[in-house]
């Protein structure tokens, strides 16, 4: 086995401890926010607030994170931004004030940006070079990892643990844990850069240009925000449109999100044979038509209708879940200097996440939620209608460079999953 194979498969080892511990960071904020609120006395108006302050944080952050990648490449930024990320946990957890409280949640906010980017960036390299699809699991274990932060806050307070203590010895052990992670990543070669001179692979101008990125950002921005209508209004739709059992209603979005994290989880292989630009097409088909279920389901009979939006909400997760890894690869893809690219693509699907809640909250408390809920049935839409020509034009502009395959194969894929010229698809074995 040639050591490019082997740099590959270790640095994907440690691609997926940096997305397990950044989910991880995730899970233990959500679930701690309740211990928060209870110990600085906050409302939902400064608590809301304060998540405002987050992702603002995190957006400008993006943009700055992208040049530090291109010039520094991701193994460094990642380097520390992972242990940053974790450590600034300290922040929330120690402020002993609300308005000491808004100045570190920027700063917490600025951690989870700038890995975001580093890590994301630092995991389409690792596809390139490990000669086929592998981001979508990437992001499947970040939702593990979210899952098993949340669920340690819960059993640290059902045991009589305080929750300000649990972020405190998070903030404090997190970042120890990944130093193991970043040893494993690609070491910084000429044949291993992210960015810079000797990237591996270009585009016209070693850059993509700013209308595609546009439009990539758009497909980003539409997924993100038709992702972030189903966190945050699937429950209530359950509740208030259908009238389900309060017990019952929180299953919506769990039905969602069970969907979306295995498909990440199992997602790569198709992608592999249908690849990125059928791969874009049918999720956001799926993702349409599971809005359009939720939509009907009111109509559909008492019987029925809680059936039919669970289908939907389960068909919904499991077109949502590949636009973010196949919007990501077709970027890596392109070669040359992704940091810039990959970081103004986050930035405009975080944008979705972000305004996303406020938007539908606005239009259900002026007409309806099942009214709002068209506008993400829209976006899911648009995920296809806008990601499926954008990735076509990737394809086109990107010269193949060279994947590690297995010693005398004699095949060679670009990355994204599509067969590189002249060569037959020969993906890295496990």
């Amino acid at each position: 086995m040639n050591k490019s194979l082997i740099d590959a498969k270790r640095a994907r080892v440690g691609v997926f401890g940096f997305f397990f511990l950044a989910g991880f960071v995730m899970g233990l904020w959500a679930a701690g926010l309740p211990s928060l609120h209870d110990r600085l006395e906050l409302d939902y108006a400064l608590l809301g607030t304060v998540l405002l302050l987050i992702s603002g944080g995190a957006l400008v952050s993006m943009l700055v994170a992208g040049p530090l990648v291109d010039r520094w490449t991701s193994r460094r930024v990642c380097w520390f931004a992972g242990p940053f990320s974790g450590l600034v946990l300290l922040g929330p957890a120690l402020a002993p004030s609300y308005w000491s409280l808004v100045v570190l949640a920027i700063v917490f906010g600025i951690g989870l940006g700038v890995t975001e980017v580093a890590m994301n960036a630092h995991s389409v390299e690792v596809e390139r070079r490990y000669g086929r699809p592998i981001i979508s699991a990437f992001h499947g274990v970040w939702s593990l990892g979210g899952a098993a932060g949340g669920g340690l806050t819960a059993l640290a307070l059902q045991i009589g643990l305080d929750g300000q203590w649990l972020l405190i010895a998070a903030a404090l052990v997190v970042p120890f844990l990944y130093l193991p992670a970043a040893w494993l990543l690609l070491p910084d070669t000429p044949g291993h850069e992210s960015g810079g001179e000797a990237a591996a692979t270009s585009t016209s101008g070693n850059s993509l240009g700013y209308g595609l990125i546009a439009v990539l950002g758009l497909a980003a921005f539409a997924g993100h925000l038709a992702e972030g209508a189903a966190i945050d209004w699937a429950a209530l739709h359950a509740r208030e449109v259908l009238l389900t059992d309060p017990a019952m209603a929180p299953l919506a979005y769990t039905i969602f999100s069970v969907a979306m994290t295995t498909v990440r989880l199992l997602g790569d292989p198709i992608r592999a044979r249908l690849g990125s630009v059928r791969t874009i097409q049918l999720a956001g088909l799926f993702a349409t038509s599971g809005y359009v279920l939720v939509l009907i389901s009111p109509s559909v009979g008492e019987s029925l209708e809680v059936a039919c939006a669970w289908s939907g909400w389960a068909l919904a997760g499991v077109g949502l879940a590949t636009v973010v890894p196949v919007l990501f690869s077709a970027v890596g893809a392109a070669g040359g200097r992704v940091g810039r690219a990959l970081a103004m693509v986050t930035a405009f699907g975080y944008s979705g996440l972000l305004l996303g809640p406020a938007v539908l909250g606005f239009v259900a408390k002026s007409a309806s939620l099942p009214v709002a809920l068209i506008i993400p049935a829209v976006m899911a839409a648009v995920v296809t209608l806008a990601g499926s020509p954008a990735i076509r034009s990737l394809l086109r502009l990107t010269t193949p460079a060279p994947a590690v395959v297995p010693a005398g194969s004699g095949g060679e894929v670009a990355a994204g999953g599509e067969p590189a010229r002249g060569g037959e698809r020969e993906p890295a074995r496990d």
